[in-house]
């Protein structure tokens, strides 16, 4: 068994013994708490619901709800207090090495992108490939949308699960992104580099990257010894990833652990109808791609597919598709793609390509409106694809992000914020599926603008 094979069987064989072990604690040691939640959670629901009936708020049955209701958010903070310390030392696994990736991540897309730009030399060559780079996005972004809005409608899975409607005041956490153009701009230009590398504002490193990339070709001779330098640099983090990545199967261990004792499999029995067509939507965007990834590369796609492994199992384990960042860039090279195609589309892609959260927004949203039973027309539809698809670009980088927008959007359709809070118990379930979709979706990119470009070169192992 090779060593990159030895890895993905380790981090698939983490994954399996983290779900049987997280199973157990659920149902041994965790039970106790996950039944105060639940009933903390009814209490809260019954107090809400007798609260909207009461028109009086001075009246002392008002006064009496409102202390029940907040001994009830009391119960489920301690609970909540107690399982996240029970479960600290998996938690703790997994945010190490999101740590020591994060670490890696600003410098690597850095050095490699400034190398990658001086590379293609003149300013109209990086216009050319942003421009064929951007044509895929927006194409791959519009299908995932457009798969979503064609499957939530066929399957109604609002109307199908039957699940009792949280109150319309119930806080769910989140704050609503509402599309500000100012917001979008200063999330895209950098005010100061050293903060954007801090904050691993990836999109604000791409454009201070590309001035500095065009301006060390620009000066020639001179430039070439710093070109030589951040290539060096470079390579000497991609070793450091390795020597990250065997912390892997440690981290996909507690991840899976921790989010099976807190949701147990009771929660895919509730939501199975749900979970199921989302993922049904899921393998077929894959295919898609795929499909779409054949015509361009042919017979190639299916190794390039096959040389994902181990980052599509990193980030559905960690649910996180930056964890699966500097393999990604490093299959891709092994693959046959220039390191100065890969070093360009590859962290664009983090903020303008992300495929399965596409496809969950679309899908989320139209769930959330059907399980209140608001009929959106088709103009609707097609009005809230488009508001996802501009908004969703400039909150890379923001906890929760899908859920994040969606909260903005549905809101300007007067579907009711706390629908959401049908979504968040599972979020981190379909968070998996979005980052195993959103790191295939870019590597197909990065592969076609390689082809595109005449740079996709024969596979090195």
């Amino acid at each position: 068994m090779s060593k990159n094979n030895r890895l993905t069987f380790f981090i698939f064989l983490a994954l399996i013994v983290g779900a049987v072990l997280g199973y157990i604690l659920n149902v041994n040691s965790f039970d106790v708490y996950n039944n105060n939640l639940i009933t903390a959670d009814v209490r809260i629901k019954d107090a809400d619901a007798k609260l909207n009936l009461i028109k009086d708020t001075t009246v002392v049955q008002y006064a009496q709800l409102n202390i029940q209701k907040k001994e009830a958010l009391q119960l489920r903070k301690e609970n909540e207090a107690i399982r996240e310390k029970k479960l600290e030392p998996f938690t703790l696994l997994s945010d190490i090495f999101l740590r020591l990736i994060k670490m890696i991540v600003a410098p690597l897309v850095f050095t490699t992108l400034v190398v990658g730009v001086a590379k293609v030399g003149d300013i109209k060559a990086v216009g050319r490939i942003g421009g064929k780079t951007m044509l895929w996005f927006v194409s791959a972004s519009l299908l995932s949308l457009i798969l979503g809005l064609i499957l939530v409608n066929i399957f109604k899975p609002g109307e199908a699960m039957h699940l009792p409607l949280p109150s319309s005041n119930v806080d769910t956490g989140l704050q609503k992104a509402a599309f500000s153009t100012k917001d979008f701009i200063a999330h895209i230009v950098p005010k100061s580099m050293t903060e954007a590398m801090a904050t691993n504002e990836i999109l604000q490193i791409v454009v201070f990257s590309l001035f500095f990339g065009v301006a060390t070709a620009a000066i020639g001779e001179k430039g070439k010894v710093v070109i030589e330098f951040f290539d060096s640099v470079a390579h000497i983090i991609l070793k450091v990833t390795g020597y990250v990545m065997n912390f892997a199967p440690l981290a996909v261990f507690g991840a899976m652990t921790a989010i099976v004792a807190k949701q147990g499999l009771s929660v895919l029995s509730t939501y199975a109808i749900f979970i199921g067509e989302f993922y049904s939507g899921m393998l077929m965007l894959w295919l898609l791609l795929i499909l779409i990834g054949y015509v361009i590369l042919k017979k190639r796609v299916f190794n390039l597919i096959n040389r994902m492994k181990e980052p599509v199992l990193v980030a559905f384990s960690t649910a996180s598709s930056e964890a699966a960042y500097p393999r990604t860039l490093l299959q891709l090279e092994r693959f046959g793609c220039k390191d100065k195609i890969v070093s360009f589309v590859l962290p664009l892609g983090y903020s303008f390509n992300l495929d399965g959260s596409m496809l969950y927004m679309t899908f989320a949203s139209l769930f959330i409106a059907q399980s209140y039973g608001i009929h959106l027309s088709f103009q609707q539809q097609v009005t809230m694809l488009l508001i996802l698809m501009l908004t969703s670009k400039g909150i890379a980088g923001v906890p929760r992000a899908s859920l994040v927008v969606i909260a903005g959007t549905i809101a300007s359709f007067n579907i009711p914020e706390a629908g959401l809070a049908l979504l968040i118990g599972i979020d981190p379930l379909l968070d998996m599926g979005r980052s195993a979709t959103n790191v295939i979706g870019n590597s197909i990119a990065t592969a076609v603008v390689s082809k595109w470009e005449g740079e996709l070169s024969e596979a090195q192992d």
